[in-house]
């Protein structure tokens, strides 16, 4: 009974010193990609440090009708979703899109805006082109992993037009008025924006479908997406969500008939409906995934090789010349080439490619395969050169004067002595270098190539996770580098053999 008592008071005097429980957190932590720009979020060009957009305001709303403080963190707008998967922040906005995949693995907020695909063309293209079926064969820009990049994929099957990806919302827009591209198809937000930016285009009046922007929230979160929704709807019923979207010019008739529609009981429960029927959906589609999306990344694997060989083929010949150049040429050459190497070496080869596709459109417009394989090929042809230089250079001088005392010339030397024993010494480095393009070979997606990183990026944003689509890719890119890898092994040991 003693005992009893005295773990009765230390069990008491445990309670009493566990430390209170905290009160919920105050801030509320959302996440979006200010890269995107207006209307949905961007830095203030009066104050870069503080940031405005539509979607801005939409956080500060659920901020204030939570009781919190928004906190804002910048993430990449094809990542924000898993971000909010991990923890990073507890909320997701910046145009995100309400797809079954989507509410299949994350807390969906109310619907807060209804946007249109829309299709753009240029002025003289305007009569012929309405809708994608009066594009077969002709090229349609759009963002890459998003509602309309689907639609552009189905079309392709349906009506034979070439889908074409980007990473931004500028340049397809830019691209479609240097004729780069016949048509873009992305939400009217993005389309009129840019129409006052840059013009050169018009929309046509038919949208081709309808999409809406969600807020995102982890599952373990859903009675906070519970809250916002009331916060949401409370600030559609009282007209301040049609102020902000005054405010960014994206009110229009038709958002004000969708924002009547969510105010009925009657359609919110058709809505309810038809999200439990898309969420049924997409785990029927999460299941069949990797099936359907496999073709995609066998194609991507296939145009990754094509690139890297190509790419490679070109180093080494560009390469072999440049060292060549520096080891048997005059003064001049030599700097040249120096500059050249340096200058390659010095600057990411991200740069030099946005250089090439979009810089230099002015001049000539590469098309964007080739555009990819001579930027990655130029790239490491300088890498390539430093490698033969110095395999030449390592050939011992003595056998270079004893190969003139039989009288041989500089060409027979070069064929007979140095090449062949530079190349040798050359062949481990060159097999590292091919497997490192085959990587960097993934940076070609940021002008419109859609290789196998790219396909995966693209198939982990629709199903939601990186999982599976990353194991898939890492699977796609060793089965591409390890033959390559013991094909160099066995070359280096066979010709040290001889």
């Amino acid at each position: 009974m003693r005992r009893f008592v005295l773990l009765l008071l230390l069990l008491t005097a445990c309670g009493r010193e566990r430390p209170p429980a905290g009160p919920p957190s105050r801030v509320l932590r959302w996440g979006g990609d200010a890269e995107g720009g207006a209307p949905f979020v961007e830095a203030d060009p009066q104050d870069p440090s503080k940031l405005r957009g539509f979607d801005v305001e939409i956080a500060r709303f659920l901020a204030a009708g939570l009781g919190r403080t928004p906190q804002f963190t910048q993430v990449a707008w094809a990542s924000i979703a898993q971000s909010v998967e991990r923890g990073d922040f507890d909320v997701g906005l910046s145009g995100l899109e309400d797809t079954p995949a989507l509410r299949a693995r994350f807390a969906v907020s109310l619907p807060y805006f209804e946007f249109r695909q829309v299709l753009a063309v240029r002025a003289a293209d305007s009569s012929r082109y309405h809708a994608l079926a009066d594009l077969r064969g002709k090229r349609v820009a759009t963002l890459g992993s998003t509602g309309a990049y689907q639609l552009l994929l189905d079309a392709e099957r349906t009506h034979g037009l070439v889908p074409v990806s980007y990473d931004d919302d500028v340049h397809p827009y830019t691209d479609l008025a240097e004729g780069r591209v016949d048509a873009v198809l992305l939400d009217h937000v993005i389309a009129e924006r840019a129409l006052r930016r840059t013009g050169g285009f018009v929309i046509q009046p038919v949208p081709i479908a309808l999409g809406h922007y969600v807020a995102v929230f982890a599952r373990r979160d859903s009675l906070l997406r519970d809250s916002a929704d009331a916060v949401l709807r409370a600030a559609m019923r009282d007209g301040r969500l049609e102020r902000v979207f005054r405010e960014w010019q994206v009110w229009d008739a038709g958002q004000a008939a969708y924002v009547r529609r969510v105010g009925m009981a009657e359609a919110r429960t058709a809505e309810a409906g038809t999200a439990e029927a898309g969420t049924a959906e997409a785990r029927t589609a999460g299941t069949a995934s990797i099936g359907t999306y496999l073709p995609a990344l066998l194609r991507g694997t296939g145009l990754t090789l094509v690139i890297s060989v190509a790419a490679m083929l070109l180093a080494v010949g560009c390469g072999a010349a440049i060292a060549a150049g520096r080891v048997y040429g005059g003064a001049l050459p030599r700097a040249v080439l120096t500059t050249y190497v340096e200058i390659v070496r010095g600057t990411p080869v991200l740069l030099q490619l946005f250089v090439l596709y979009y810089g230099l459109s002015s001049v000539i417009k590469l098309p964007a395969l080739l555009a990819a394989i001579i930027g990655l090929g130029l790239n490491y042809a300088a890498y390539e050169s430093e490698i033969y230089r110095s395999a030449l250079l390592a050939i011992p001088r003595a056998q270079l004067e004893a190969a003139r005392t039989l009288g041989l010339g500089e060409w027979q030397i070069f064929r007979l002595v140095r090449g062949p024993q530079a190349f040798r010494l050359a062949l481990a480095p060159m097999t590292n270098d091919f497997v490192a393009l085959l990587k960097d070979s993934s940076l070609v997606s940021v002008i419109t190539v859609v290789e196998l990183t790219k396909q995966t990026a693209i198939y982990a944003t629709n199903v939601g996770s990186w999982a599976i689509p990353g194991a898939l890719c890492a699977l796609f890119y060793l089965a591409l580098s390890l033959p390559l890898s013991r094909l160099a092994r066995a070359l280096e040991a066979r010709w040290s053999a001889a």
